[in-house]
């Protein structure tokens, strides 16, 4: 169950984070990962964490171009593209009342746009393979509000009716589309945010069902499973992975 042998997998923002639990979790199945990450140093010691047959590819998916390139590159290296994970994405915390026209086009250009293209462009190839998977990194913020990530919460949501849409175009090829919305997870982004809003911790804990904050390890199963033939039926989704903080309201 869930064996990915003989897919390739590209993964954007996978070299550290969620976008390396989520590597992992494919990898583990027998996925032939490839990473996309900014990050020289970061890309190298994501390889050695993922193992056996993974490839990186240094992008900024930002910038015009970058995704044609990606694409380009994993398939050449062969085997085609079966699943394509949309994880890459970036925050400016700054409220609503006090955002440029600047900082919102960059976050929605990396978390929204490059997105776009790069499932836009994927699409024969997923539709070759016979089994093609989409998933998507939204967020909680994909259906609550918080006062200082205006931008980020409207492209989380985009996010989500996005991939809605591509599930209800594309099912006829046999390709699924689905949503992932992380909660409070121990990342690079969250240490951040702690840093901006000192009383988070005590709060995401209090929260929280489980108790205490995800961790990127916590990835590895939904990435699997949603990459997996046993989750042909399942499309159109976005499915929490935030330890119950969203049931609390």
């Amino acid at each position: 169950m869930f064996d990915l042998s003989g897919r390739v997998a590209l993964v954007t923002g996978g070299n550290g984070g969620i976008g390396l639990g989520l590597a992992r979790g494919l990898a583990a199945c027998g996925a032939r990962v490839v990473i996309t990450g900014r990050d020289h140093e970061k890309n190298a010691a994501a390889l050695k964490a993922l193992g056996g047959d993974a490839h990186a590819i240094a992008a900024d998916l930002a910038q015009p171009g970058e995704t044609d390139r990606v694409l380009a590159e994993t398939l050449a290296l062969g085997g085609g593209l079966a699943i394509l994970v949309n994880n890459a994405g970036t925050n400016l915390r700054v409220p609503p009342h006090e955002v440029t026209d600047e900082q919102w086009n960059t976050v929605l250009e990396i978390n929204l746009n490059s997105v776009m293209r790069l499932t836009r462009a994927a699409y024969p190839a997923l539709k070759a393979s016979g089994h093609g998977r989409v998933i998507s990194t939204g967020s909680m913020l994909s259906i609550f509000g918080m006062e200082f990530s205006p931008a980020y919460g409207a492209s989380k949501g985009a996010i989500v009716q996005y991939t809605k849409s591509i599930a209800v175009a594309w099912a006829k090829d046999g390709i699924t589309a689905n949503a992932i919305l992380p909660g409070w997870i121990d990342t690079e982004l969250t240490r951040r945010a702690r840093q901006y809003s000192s009383p988070l911790h005590d709060n995401v804990l209090r929260r929280t069902p489980v108790g205490r904050w995800g961790d990127p390890s916590d990835f590895l199963g939904i990435a699997a499973f949603l990459a997996s033939d046993e989750a042909a039926y399942v499309t159109g989704t976005a499915i929490p992975i935030d330890g119950g903080f969203s049931t609390q309201g």
